[in-house]
């Protein structure tokens, strides 16, 4: 069915929706949306703006274990809305090699890069921890 045709239904949800100025059509929550989300991303960018490509880092994810790694990338991205960090963590921990989506945004290794929220990360004196990967057995 077209959208013209939908439109011209006497009852359909879409102008139920209109009518109690749900969903989309409730321009006040979507102001109020609106503002919430451009108040998380000057957040976010006033915690990006403090986080140095370079540095050393130790990142803190609810659900996940701690892990450390180098900040290889800070900005933002294609692939999401927001801020981010491009992070290279000392053991395999993450989830692509620095691309995502086809876009390279750094470069490491398989499975050692990952991106994070500004802030999950806490920038400082972490040394790189031995795990002893790459001995031989």
């Amino acid at each position: 069915m077209s959208n013209e045709a939908y439109e011209k239904r006497p009852e359909s949800a879409r102008l139920f929706l209109k009518r109690s100025k749900l969903g989309l059509y409730n321009e006040e929550q979507r102001a109020k949306d609106e503002s919430e989300m451009q108040e998380r991303q000057q957040e976010e960018k006033i915690l990006a703006d403090d986080i140095l490509v370079g540095s050393r880092c130790e990142v803190l994810v609810a659900g996940q274990p701690t892990k450390r790694g180098t900040v290889m990338f800070v900005g933002q991205t294609e692939f999401k809305p927001g801020y981010w960090v491009g992070l290279k963590y000392d053991e395999p921990l993450g989830k692509h090699d620095g691309s995502v989506n086809g876009k390279k945004y750094f470069e490491c290794q398989h499975k050692y890069g990952a991106f994070v929220k500004p802030q999950s990360v806490t920038v400082g004196d972490y040394p790189e921890e031995d795990y002893g990967l790459n001995d031989e057995i």
